[in-house]
C-alpha cells in the first residue's frame, strides 16, 4: 500500500539506449541517487526472445522502490525481478505482467515523486521510446498539478495512518480467523476515515 507509479513501454529502435542510460546516470549522480547500468546495447538478434539479458539502468531514490528504466530484448520495459518472476512461465516472454512495471514513491517525498515524473517526462520527449504509458496515482504525470499532487500524497498518508491506528487499536480474539479479523479492521478503517471526512 501507499501511492505508486505504473508504467510501460517499448524502447524506439532509431533512438541509442547507451544516450538514454547515460543522461538518466547524470541525473541519478547529480541528485545523488544510486543507481544500476545493466547491459547498454541491444544485441544484433533482435528477435531472439529466449535472451535473458537485461538492459537499461534503474535508478533508486533515497525512500523510493527502484525505478527500472530498463528492456528486455524485444524492447519492451521490464525490470529483472519480473524477469525472474514472470519470464519462466508457461507465457514466457508473451506474458503481460512482464511488462508492467510500478514503484511505490510514497515514502520518498512529492519532492522525489515529481524528480521521477520529470526525468520520464523528459526521456518521451527525446524520442526514447515507440510507446510509453504511466499511470500516476499521485495524478502528477497527468495534470502537471502540484496541488493535487500533496493531496493526494496527503490521502494516502491519512490511509496508512487508519491503517497503523486501526491495527494497532484493534486486538483479535481467539474465536475468529484471520479473514474475520482483517474484515474488522477494515471495517473500523472505513469508519475513521468517514469520521476524518466530516471534520
Amino acid at each position: 500500500m501507499g501511492l505508486s507509479i505504473h508504467y510501460n513501454g517499448i524502447f524506439n529502435k532509431n533512438a541509442s539506449l547507451s544516450e538514454l542510460i547515460g543522461e538518466v546516470k547524470e541525473i541519478a549522480e547529480t541528485f545523488n541517487w544510486k543507481f544500476k547500468i545493466y547491459n547498454k546495447q541491444f544485441r544484433d538478434k533482435e528477435n531472439d526472445l529466449n535472451e535473458k539479458d537485461i538492459y537499461g539502468i534503474t535508478i533508486i531514490p533515497p525512500g523510493c522502490e527502484p525505478v527500472p528504466i530498463c528492456f528486455l530484448a524485444n524492447r519492451k520495459m521490464s525490470a529483472h525481478h519480473l524477469l525472474m518472476f514472470w519470464g519462466d512461465t508457461e507465457q514466457g516472454l508473451d506474458n503481460q505482467y512482464l511488462y508492467l512495471l510500478s514503484s511505490k514513491t510514497q515514502y520518498a517525498g512529492i519532492n522525489i515523486h515529481k524528480a521521477i515524473i520529470k526525468i520520464f517526462k523528459h526521456l518521451v520527449k527525446q524520442d526514447y521510446f515507440e510507446k510509453f504509458e504511466m499511470f500516476d496515482e499521485g495524478e502528477y504525470w497527468e495534470t502537471n498539478d502540484e496541488k493535487r499532487l500533496e493531496a493526494n500524497f496527503k490521502e494516502y498518508n491519512a490511509l496508512i495512518d487508519n491503517f497503523s491506528l486501526a491495527f494497532e487499536t484493534t486486538p483479535s480474539t481467539e474465536k475468529e480467523t484471520l479473514e474475520q479479523y482483517i474484515e474488522r479492521v477494515l471495517k473500523k478503517v472505513t469508519k475513521l476515515k468517514r469520521e476524518k471526512d466530516e471534520e
